[in-house]
């Protein structure tokens, strides 16, 4: 599925998936190699992410049930924990670096299919 930043106009991942039961949420992007550019993950539902068994850093957004951006984590280190946002109802985990292209900022409104996002 596509991730669109509506305030902007710009994309955030072309080729997004949704982790939306317990398995694929705890999984994750754990033991791939990298995230390649244009893909990203949705985690619903989701408030806190980490990077434990990740080798590459990655962009965090946070967005509420509205799909409005309530935080942004640009370059989240391998083996690190994101902070908890009780407002934030999924997590988008992005390639780093597309946070700065694609410009999204807390605020903003995305729009992406899938469940009550």
């Amino acid at each position: 599925m596509q991730v669109v930043n509506v305030t902007k106009g710009t994309v955030l991942a072309n080729e997004a998936e949704m982790a939306t039961t317990f398995w694929r949420r705890f999984v994750g992007l754990m033991g791939r190699r990298r995230l390649e550019p244009g893909h990203g993950l949705v985690i619903e539902p989701c408030r806190s992410v980490h990077t434990f068994f990740m080798r590459f850093p990655i962009d965090v957004v946070y967005i509420d049930r509205t799909s409005i951006v309530v935080k942004v984590v640009p370059g989240l280190a391998p083996y690190r924990m994101s902070a908890t946002l009780g407002p934030a109802h999924a997590v988008i985990e992005l390639p780093k670096g597309a946070i700065d292209q694609s410009r999204t900022e807390a605020g903003d409104v995305l729009a992406l299919p899938g469940p009550a996002v």
